[in-house]
């Protein structure tokens, strides 16, 4: 089995695929005007309109951002992107902060309210593991 990208469903899909082109220093690939893909080395985020999901069932048509799941991006310097996202979103959630696992991390939402970690591993431990 191979993840092969994660998707989030947008009431206004210019808006997401706008955020996350700067938020992951990355080009949309639009496939059609309801959904789009961004690409890094190791992930793609997908990003479809509500209208997408009526070709999988008329009854998924409610959506918002959740609270339960935090999309994760390891960067180089957790800081200075932590400088980067405050000029594209108010929406931060914790400054970046040492967490006891060893990251230094900073949380903060997109458009939709979905939530976003950057970290940057900072114990030796953390830096070993994604070494």
């Amino acid at each position: 089995m191979k993840l092969t990208s994660l998707r989030i469903i947008t009431q206004d899909i210019k808006k997401s695929v706008g955020f996350y082109e700067k938020a992951m220093n990355a080009t949309s690939h639009w496939y059609t005007e309801d959904f789009a893909e961004l690409s890094t080395s190791t992930i793609t985020i997908a990003i479809g309109s509500t209208r997408t999901m009526k070709m999988f069932s008329e009854g998924l048509t409610e959506f918002s951002g959740t609270k339960s799941t935090i999309i994760e991006f390891m960067v180089k310097d957790v800081d200075a992107e932590y400088e980067r996202i405050k000029l594209i979103t108010s929406d931060i959630v914790q400054e970046p902060t040492t967490m006891p696992w060893g990251n230094r991390s900073l949380l903060f939402c997109d458009p939709d309210g979905n939530m976003i970690n950057f970290f940057t591993p900072v114990s030796s431990e953390a830096i070993q593991k994604f070494n």
